[in-house]
């Protein structure tokens, strides 16, 4: 929940608030806790107390929730300024080409628990990189994206983009660009001979819609992940579900993503 006025962020959930007081715990400006969660923090209380900076612990959970709109706080609340998502440059790009690293890229994914849940598989597999677009579509970092990411927010790079098409043909030659597609020919299981040693650019779509043409018409690659066919009401054989959620699937994709 953004606090507008302040240009604050409510960080929110015990794993969340727990890597940030380990990674960026000088950000924290305020910290709110219920009695259950005091012990837990005593550390960072004296650190913000050093720093002249308030802490308290509630006496009702409901002061939580008014702080970051959610049930979903699990007895903890910090606040920081709101975070501003650095413009991908030609620099960071040059860096992911010498370096071979994989990026994940995100085609207005607009669910702020999808963002915070491919974050945390990200990081959970080694992947740094994730760019978003500087879209109304797009989710960006909310208190609810925090929270799911179970502290992978910490330890992402996170950057914008204000055109994806541009990124992808600037990217031509340089990464093998993966588009997801429901429809794809090739599979999960044809990456490594796609990939074939060079890094990946990897691109997940909107959880409606998936991923748009002008992508599309932008990738060296499109690919998806092949679900069990079964009988389908008795008659034609299919998959029963079409496609995954975006977070399941990239779950998938980036484990693979990682195994290159």
């Amino acid at each position: 929940m953004k606090n507008k006025k302040l240009h604050e962020l409510a960080v929110c959930g015990i794993e969340a608030v727990k890597a940030l007081e380990k990674a960026h715990g000088d950000i924290i400006t305020r910290l709110y806790f219920n009695q259950e969660r005091a012990p837990q923090f005593g550390g960072l209380c004296k650190r913000l107390a050093s720093a002249k900076r308030p802490y308290n612990c509630v006496k009702d959970d409901s002061e939580l929730e008014k702080l970051c709109g959610s049930v979903h706080h699990q007895g903890v609340v910090a606040m920081i300024p709101q975070p501003e998502i650095p413009q991908l440059d030609s620099r960071v790009v040059a860096g992911w080409v010498k370096n071979k690293e994989h990026v994940i890229l995100l085609d207005r994914v607009g669910n702020a628990n999808n963002l915070g849940a491919i974050i945390r598989s990200a990081v959970f597999f080694g992947i740094d990189n994730i760019v978003i677009p500087l879209d109304e579509a797009q989710s960006s970092v909310t208190t609810s994206s925090y929270r799911v990411a179970q502290g992978g927010m910490e330890y992402v790079r996170l950057f914008t983009v204000a055109s994806i098409p541009k990124l992808m043909q600037d990217l031509k030659g340089k990464m093998l660009r993966l588009g997801t597609e429901v429809r794809a020919k090739k599979t999960l299981e044809d990456l490594p001979s796609i990939a074939d040693g060079k890094p990946v650019l990897l691109v997940l779509g909107n959880e409606e819609h998936g991923i748009s043409q002008s992508v599309i018409d932008n990738c060296d690659e499109l690919i998806r992940i092949e679900g069990k066919e079964q009988p389908y009401y008795g008659n034609t054989i299919r998959t029963a579900v079409e496609s995954l959620n975006v977070a399941q699937a990239a779950t998938l994709f980036i484990y693979e993503l990682s195994k290159l």
